[in-house]
């Protein structure tokens, strides 16, 4: 990560901290009341081949005994009616702020992977993740429905592993190089503007 894409992320993140942070208080006392405790969901995800970090976001799912993997329609019954409505918002992604704070993520970069896809892969994900992994990204965008429309028609763990790791890895990683060779603070700004719009649109 350059010098500058960092001072980006350090003056947004401070920015949207304070402009954001009673929407973020109110949210979580929302959550409390209607879902309760707990209120984050923390996972594991890699921001390099051997770099674990923790990732913060909202609560959306009822608490299991044991979780993996990525979504897919095994877990779709799980999703609470409070998660699907910030899901459709990315509303449970605003405590990334605390990522992005810390330095693990980036506003844009490919999308943090599970360890168990990074260790699969290790030299993909090694050319992939020298970027900085980010809330957003050319993938994120362009490729998210798509994914999530696979995903959505998997009934079991095995088979949303099995397409995750068949077509949506090699999907993504592509983008996520393009995105690598074209990175710029000019790129960037164009991408968190898309995603902003694909809210609205997805909101109306």
């Amino acid at each position: 990560m350059t010098w500058r894409k960092r001072i980006f992320d350090l003056f947004f993140v401070s920015l949207l901290i304070v402009i954001l942070g009673p929407v973020l208080i109110g949210l979580l006392l929302w959550l409390l009341w209607k879902e309760g405790r707990p209120l984050f969901y923390v996972a594991e995800r890699m921001k390099g081949v051997d770099r674990p970090f923790a990732l913060w976001k909202l609560r959306t799912m009822t608490v299991v005994d044991s979780d993996s993997g990525v979504s897919g329609g095994d877990k779709q019954a799980r999703i609470t009616p409070t998660g699907a409505w910030l899901r459709a918002r990315r509303l449970d992604e605003f405590p990334q702020l605390w990522n992005i704070l810390k330095g693990d993520l980036s506003f844009v970069g490919p999308r943090p992977p599970l360890r168990q896809y990074v260790e699969a892969d290790p030299e993909l994900y090694r050319a992939v993740l020298k970027s900085r992994p980010g809330v957003t990204g050319l993938a994120s965008i362009t490729y998210h429905r798509h994914e999530a429309a696979l995903l959505a028609r998997c009934a079991t763990p095995e088979e949303t592993d099995a397409v995750y790791r068949r077509i949506c890895v090699p999907a993504k990683a592509r983008l996520d190089l393009i995105y690598q060779r074209h990175q710029s603070m000019c790129y960037d700004f164009d991408l968190v503007f898309q995603t902003i719009g694909n809210l609205f649109r997805r909101r109306g």
